[in-house]
């Protein structure tokens, strides 16, 4: 990680005092000091402030329920942050690991472990990742097919990669993707001439959500490690 993300996590500082506590020469890297805020380090170095060994705080993996009306942003914008309803210290340190839309409910993932969230977000991974969808008209019997087979979006050029269709009502679905492009799952629908009235988010990976709407937990060990398997 970057030598300033390791000293925030090590201490108490903010950003910007870790950035000026490197600037001025008082980080030691392996006997060395280091002036520049962006070089890459690791756990197993030797990092010291004013000849104090740093030792960073462990990760933190979080599932949570996103309310309806709220957004995936580390601040408040028209919307409010879904991190008011985190309840934790050194908040600014984590990341939403697959955003939803304002108007999407349902399962999140929040980290402070870049590696972590890289190994499922990615587009090369192919997370599979389960939603349930209200459609304003009946499915069309082809629409399963069509999924199967890939539909065409508007702006893209290639098919969408193959998805699953499990039907629950003639308006609802389920719709297990691989893949994360803007707005996918509404796009997808539109391109068979349906729209969906609501959108919310069951599983990622292995991963299901358990929680209240706007509740939130730590995930087990067992949870974390899913993704490298």
């Amino acid at each position: 990680m970057r030598l300033d993300k390791f000293v925030c996590k090590s201490t108490q500082l903010s950003k910007s005092e870790a950035i000026n506590c490197i600037n001025i020469g008082e980080i030691i890297v392996n006997g060395k000091i280091i002036t520049n805020a962006a070089t890459q380090v690791h756990e197993n170095n030797t990092i010291t402030l004013n000849g104090v060994t740093l030792k960073t705080r462990k990760f933190r993996y979080i599932l949570m329920h996103k309310p309806i009306n709220t957004i995936c942003s580390n601040i408040d914008e028209v919307y409010p942050s879904i991190f008011n309803y985190l309840n934790i210290e050194n908040v600014s340190e984590l990341h939403i690991a697959g955003r939803l839309d304002a108007d999407t409910t349902g399962l999140i993932l929040i980290t402070d472990d870049g590696r972590w969230s890289f190994s499922f977000t990615a587009p090369s991974k192919q997370c599979r990742k389960v939603y349930r969808v209200n459609l304003s008209k009946e499915l069309k019997i082809d629409v399963a097919l069509a999924f199967e087979e890939g539909v065409q979006l508007q702006g893209e050029q290639q098919l969408t990669l193959p998805a699953t269709l499990q039907r629950v009502t003639s308006t609802e679905v389920l719709l297990t993707i691989t893949e994360g492009k803007f707005h996918q799952v509404k796009r997808m629908f539109a391109a068979v001439g349906n729209r969906v009235i609501s959108l919310h988010r069951e599983k990622i990976g292995d991963i299901c959500l358990d929680v209240g709407v706007g509740q939130w937990r730590y995930l087990t060990d067992d949870e974390v490690q899913s993704f490298a398997k």
